[in-house]
């Protein structure tokens, strides 16, 4: 054969190889090789809405403004529903606590994932860079359940009720269950714009910066703007409020009910105002200008949203700190929650343990892998049916991250960290993005390290 004839079968060999990989490709992700973009993005949200007499039900219409930045064009989209999560579709006496009606720029389609993802298929396909805006009414009830969407006594949690998008992305549409063990959520960052129409005599802590203004006889509204956030929440119920500044110029509004103690307020106060000056030195100064943080005596833990942090508080205190590392480790620097947990809650708790001065060399006398298959890096997915192994996400996460300080050297941890964070501020992040970080940190392979803690 002559060369130039061999140079040509090869030639044609490599481009039918290269189409087939593209292929696989496209039938892996549904998007194909340009997809890297994640879509819809640039999205806005205006909501209004107006409660029942006790906080516990809110309707109003919602519109959310979107671009495709796919390279593919966009048909349709998905609203997450979340606030079904645990009532999925409920029954015909007890409907779902999230409701969407009345809808404008799409069609509706089915209800998805146990009813938390419903789809709306546009009008007309939505090329790259377009925008276009879908709106519909929307019917939020607040379950009786003491959570993080949910109520207690007079108080009422609006965690994760708001509808939003759902993304897509390299790796397909993220239409994960709803878990309660932990969290199943992966949004990009939007902008915010929430008006709240409420009795006067409830207080109504929120994401972003509010303001309250009178409303029609005997009511308030409450209006928000947030920008570059990756969710709303809201509380309300007749809290009890204080603010302060902190040194670096973030206000701090504190909200509590009468019956908890003084001084869990008090400690909560108090570590919440130095962890955020702290953690903005740290990783990036805080961008939101302001946290509320709201105070309950039965709330289970803690659960953190852009802003807004809810607490069960005790003469101890609570979990503020951990929470408030939640701004930076997952409001700031976002990962998909049901994939990775560990790199929003391990760093979190990493944070946490610092700003406590806690011993961390001894830490994995606590921790136990239950086999070898077992990793710190595994999804939701394993968690949610390994439930026990679930605490090695707070442990062997913040030994790992512990080790890793001490392999790096304090210095370059903390160089590590601000620049990370500083690369993927209002992104998303992977555990392969945060592993090449840390490598570009030393000369020494960190291969072996990543192995031995099991994160991979």
């Amino acid at each position: 054969m002559s060369g130039r004839r061999l140079f040509v079968v090869l030639l044609v060999l490599f481009l039918l190889a290269f189409g087939a990989a593209v292929s696989d490709a496209d039938a892996v992700t549904g998007q194909g090789v340009t997809e890297a973009a994640a879509t819809p993005d640039r999205a806005r949200y205006d909501v209004s809405l107006r409660s029942d007499a006790d906080g516990g039900r809110w309707s109003g219409r919602q519109r959310i403004t979107f671009r495709n930045a796919s390279h593919r064009p966009l048909r349709e989209v998905f609203l997450r529903l979340w606030g079904n999560g645990e009532d999925e579709c409920g029954t015909p006496g007890a409907p779902s606590p999230v409701l969407v009606s009345n809808i404008g720029g799409g069609t509706r389609g089915p209800l998805l994932v146990r009813c938390t993802a419903l789809r709306i298929d546009l009008p007309r396909p939505l090329a790259y860079g377009e925008r276009t805006s879908i709106a519909f009414d929307v019917s939020i009830t607040a379950p009786d359940r003491n959570a993080r969407f949910g109520r207690e006594g007079a108080y009422r949690f609006l965690g994760n009720a708001l509808p939003v998008l759902a993304v897509h992305d390299a790796k397909g549409r993220h239409l994960d269950p709803y878990v309660a063990l932990g969290e199943s959520f992966y949004a990009l960052t939007s902008d915010f714009r929430v008006r709240l129409d409420h009795p006067s005599a409830l207080k109504v802590p929120a994401t972003g910066h509010t303001r309250t203004l009178p409303g029609r006889p005997g009511r308030s509204v409450t209006v928000s703007v947030a920008d570059r956030v990756r969710d709303f929440a809201w509380a309300a119920g007749p809290f009890r409020t204080a603010t302060q500044t902190t040194p670096d110029g973030v206000r701090v509004k504190s909200y509590w009910a009468p019956d908890v103690p003084a001084v869990g307020v008090s400690l909560t106060r108090t570590d919440a105002v130095a962890a955020i000056d702290r953690f903005g030195r740290e990783f990036g100064r805080y961008p939101y200008g302001g946290i509320d943080l709201v105070m309950t005596s039965q709330f289970g833990g803690g659960m953190e949203y852009p802003g807004l942090v809810l607490l069960g508080t005790t003469e101890e205190g609570s979990a503020v700190v951990h929470e408030v590392a939640h701004q930076w480790w997952y409001g700031i620097v976002g990962n998909d929650e049901y994939a990775s947990p560990w790199l929003d809650e391990s760093f979190a708790q990493y944070a946490n343990a610092r700003f406590y001065g806690w011993e961390t060399r001894e830490c994995w006398s606590d921790v136990y892998w239950p086999d070898d298959s077992t990793a710190l890096t595994s999804s939701m997915a394993y968690w949610s049916q390994h439930r026990g192994e679930y605490h090695l996400v707070y442990t062997a996460g913040p030994c790992a991250l512990a080790d890793l300080e001490r392999t790096l050297g304090a210095d370059a941890m903390a160089r590590l960290l601000k620049r990370y964070a500083r690369d993927h501020w209002y992104g998303v992040s992977t555990t392969a993005d945060f592993k090449k970080a840390a490598q570009a940190m030393t000369r020494d392979d960190l291969g072996p390290f990543w192995e031995a803690h099991r994160i991979r």
